[in-house]
């Protein structure tokens, strides 16, 4: 399907969804289904499925105008707040919001503004099985199979949109860490599993209608996006042990064949193992270089040899140099929620609020709750 006919689907959809939420209480949910953009056989290919929660429609997912992304709008100051933290930081819960339904489990978080947050997420119908016989075509698992997601919710935690971007039977159901440029977010669509394959693309807010944009030939998440040097793109494999460096400015291999990235960068930090990153800009204090914040965890330690410490998960935050991926700045992130799950788990985000910066979390896997934390 042509992208002209798919933006003149989009416009009957939303019209169509807009009649419906007039005529239905707002405690009803809408559903509409359009055809993507692409006629390729990868993830991004199938169908999307749009579902509207609490009376919204398709022109209410995402705010009017875009509002600029909060991690890159004041890089100077969460870069001068953030070196100022230690071990030894007391941290405020500023806010504990509880998202409404199923969050499955989410992998990447974009804060869009004050009354939108976005949330990349992978439905699990059935979990990917470890090989007994160790590694086939230099995988360990099964890929399984699910459903790759992109869940909206407002400011008070009420959900606004569910948006499935994969079909059933599509292989690259994973939605990794994903990245808001003011105007995409940027997320790639794997197989759950190391040494697979995954399917980078570019999501519109105010539709969340992906686009393909290029294969990669390896399980990739945390996509972030340098809007300095636009034509600059990273991705993350499995565990972060190594990043991806894409030029946009290029032209890809036609979907749905693979394309080779312009470099590649080994993360020579084994600290934690980075889930979800944001741009934060090319700030003074690093002369210029292009940064990134990065969230993550990692169990050190184990409780089957006693020859080693028992297994502590230890999380933590970190600002990383883009281009050599060698951590800049780190702090841990000590906080557990009141079962004991860490805190840097799964998604986050940074904004700076009232002039302070801010870190959002969401731990939990499908009861979800955002944690919002300043630093004393």
């Amino acid at each position: 399907m042509a992208w002209a006919d798919v933006a003149i689907l989009q416009f009957w959809v939303e019209f169509v969804a807009s009649a419906l939420s007039n005529m239905k209480p707002a405690s009803v949910v809408t559903t509409v289904t359009m055809a993507s953009a692409s006629a390729t056989p990868t993830a991004a290919a199938s169908a999307l499925n749009i579902t509207y929660f609490n009376g919204h429609s398709g022109d209410s997912i995402a705010p009017s105008p875009l509002p600029p992304p909060g991690s890159s709008s004041d890089v100077d100051t969460i870069v001068s707040q953030f070196s100022e933290l230690t071990r030894s930081t007391t941290w405020n819960l500023v806010a504990e919001i509880p998202f409404e339904g199923d969050t499955w489990e989410p992998e990447g978080i974009a804060r869009i503004g004050p009354d939108r947050y976005v949330v990349s997420a992978g439905e699990y119908v059935e979990k990917p099985v470890k090989y007994s016989s160790g590694y086939i075509n230099g995988t360990d698992r099964t890929a399984g199979v699910g459903f790759g997601h992109l869940i909206v919710f407002d400011g008070d935690g009420k959900r606004v949109a569910d948006a499935t971007l994969t079909a059933d039977g599509d292989t690259e159901y994973h939605n990794g860490g994903i990245d808001y440029d003011g105007t995409y977010i940027w997320a790639t669509l794997s197989e759950y599993r190391p040494n697979s394959t995954a399917t980078l693309v570019r999501v519109d807010p105010s539709t969340l209608v992906a686009k393909p944009i290029l294969r990669i030939k390896d399980h990739s998440g945390g996509a972030v996006h340098d809007t300095i040097k636009k034509d600059r793109l990273l991705t993350l494999n499995w565990g972060s042990r190594e990043a991806a460096l894409w030029d946009l400015d290029c032209e890809p291999n036609p979907l749905p064949d693979f394309t080779a990235p312009k470099a590649t960068a080994a993360n020579p930090s084994y600290w934690i193992d980075y889930q979800d990153c944001k741009f934060l800009g090319h700030p003074q204090k690093y002369d210029g270089r292009a940064v990134m914040m990065c969230s993550g965890i990692a169990d050190v330690g184990s409780d089957d040899d006693d020859r080693l410490q028992a297994k502590v998960r230890v999380g933590g935050v970190a600002i990383v140099d883009m281009l050599t991926m060698v951590p800049l700045a780190q702090v841990p992130i000590p906080m557990v929620t009141e079962d004991g799950t860490a805190m840097a788990k799964n998604p986050f985000d940074v904004a700076v609020v009232d002039g302070k910066m801010r870190f959002y979390f969401l731990p939990h896997e499908e009861e979800s709750s955002l944690y919002v934390y300043e630093a004393e």
